[in-house]
């Protein structure tokens, strides 16, 4: 483990306008006229809201890094997937645009995810990353394959605990048919069955009682036809089967290798879909995995909605998309039991992993952790109680006790 552990409970109590020390400091420093991201320089505004320590991580690249664990559950995905279709980028920039990142995407402008609690923005219009999306259309545009796998760092303000980081890692594929490559619809259907015939097959053992779309729960976009969206849909499935096939099938083989006997090592790898909202895709999906007793919600998915691929320029096609998180599968299969410890600078977390090896993680420190209470109260007005978002509390101990944090659990007691 980390070789100091700090677990903050911080206590908010209302009515009083009385601050810690350290949260005073944090909280009262002046906002620079502008701040520099790798080798670009932004002028800040009302909306800047990254934070100094947030800035420092920007440009690590972890997933590009062929030694560490982010690095290597990259490289076993896409050589799985090598020679079918695809092309793998690593290299975007996680300074994009907040149309890059919310508008050519169709999030709505009341969405709770272009709020200031939960994005870091450099300005008004510029922004770190908060899913690899944020270049789905230009790849859309550019990607000479049918196919593509973005991989990358994102920035999302969060809570703190040992499965949750402001930046973290994501895997963004999709895949699309043109309509103009074909004649007629039959043609397009059997390319599409072809390419579903093509994915290898796995010993996975499927539970999927969805259907192709519902019209009440899951529907179907009008711009799609019945059948369409079935194939469109099953060679989503087959393709993320794959992918879990692959990464937990190599977890298992970690464990086993580690020494573990557990029964679910034994067993066949089992899997079940079931029915998602999310606003770029329509019908869409979670996949859920069967993992040491209890079902992991692993990757999201679903169809292109035709908005997205008409604000790329894209017209007459279809397609799917999906995301997941590195992070706490590479927990998963590397054995690592904080997601603080991928960021560190500790020789003795990376000289444990290697390039193309799965191996578990060792823990190296024997130090206790501590708990703080900190206790404030927050200043009232005529209008009522200064607002405090959590999250915003949650970047105060961030900035103070960085990444000795080990997890901030916040209780709110009124005073009347």
């Amino acid at each position: 483990m980390i070789a100091t552990k700090l677990p903050i409970n911080v206590l908010c109590l209302a009515r009083r306008n009385i601050f810690a020390a350290a949260l005073r400091t944090v909280s009262t420093q002046a906002k620079p006229t502008e701040i520099k991201v790798q080798d670009q320089t932004f002028k800040t505004d009302e909306w800047t809201n990254a934070t100094p320590r947030i800035l420092e991580l920007v440009g690590r690249d972890l997933h590009n890094d062929p030694n560490h664990p982010i690095g290597i559950l990259r490289d076993l995905i896409e050589t799985r997937f090598q020679n079918m279709g695809y092309t793998f980028y690593g290299d975007f920039k996680p300074v994009v645009s907040v149309y890059e990142n919310f508008d050519v995407l169709g999030f709505p402008a009341d969405h709770p995810g272009r709020s200031k609690s939960d994005t870091y923005y450099l300005n008004k219009d510029t922004l770190l990353r908060t899913h690899t999306s944020a270049h789905e259309h230009e790849c859309f545009v550019k990607c000479p394959t049918e196919g593509y796998f973005i991989c990358g760092d994102v920035y999302r303000r969060d809570e703190i605990d040992r499965t949750h980081y402001p930046a973290f890692h994501q895997l963004e594929g999709a895949r699309t048919w043109s309509r103009n490559n074909f004649e007629n619809e039959e043609q397009l259907l059997t390319k599409i069955q072809q390419d579903i015939d093509a994915i290898p097959k796995t010993e996975i053992v499927v539970s999927d009682t969805t259907p192709p779309f519902d019209p009440e729960t899951n529907p179907k976009q009008s711009y799609m036809t019945d059948k369409e969206t079935a194939l469109v849909g099953q060679h989503l499935k087959r393709t993320i089967e794959l992918l879990v096939n692959e990464v937990f099938n190599e977890a298992k083989k970690s464990a086993k290798l580690a020494g573990s006997t557990e029964e679910y090592l034994s067993e066949p790898l089992k899997v079940r879909w079931v029915e998602a909202y999310f606003p770029w895709t329509a019908p869409s999906w979670e996949i859920e995995v069967w993992w040491k007793g209890e079902w992991l919600e692993c990757c999201g998915c679903g169809v292109v909605r035709e908005q997205v691929l008409t604000n790329s320029g894209i017209k007459d096609t279809i397609g799917w998309a999906f995301g997941i998180g590195l992070d706490r599968i590479a927990m998963l299969l590397f054995g690592i039991p904080d997601i603080r410890l991928f960021w560190t600078l500790d020789e003795r977390f990376k000289s444990q992993f290697k390039e193309k090896t799965i191996s578990t993680f060792k823990p190296y420190s024997k130090y206790p952790g501590t708990t703080r209470d900190i206790s404030f109260w927050l200043p009232e007005s005529k209008e009522g109680f200064t607002e405090l978002h959590e999250n915003d509390l949650m970047e105060i101990v961030r900035e103070t006790a960085g990444d000795l944090a080990e997890k901030s659990t916040i209780n709110l007691w009124i005073d009347h």
